[in-house]
């Protein structure tokens, strides 16, 4: 038998239950990510690469060209 999945809300969603946000859990060496409001569709990933995809956000490249 499994452990259950435990999920930990983005420090940037809002104080209300009922507010969407992004939630990750820790799983055999992978990390899941969901959005709360859609919670069955849950995406895995690798921790290297959810590092190297927050980096590209933070250094801008999916910023819309004006």
């Amino acid at each position: 038998m499994r452990a259950p999945i435990v999920w930990q809300k983005s420090s940037f969603s809002g104080p209300d239950e009922g507010q969407s946000c992004v939630e990750l859990a820790p799983r055999a060496g992978a990390v899941l990510l969901r959005e709360s409001d859609d919670p069955d569709v849950i995406v895995r990933t690798t921790p290297t690469a959810l590092r190297a995809f927050l980096q590209a956000i933070r250094d801008g490249l999916f910023d819309a060209v004006r």
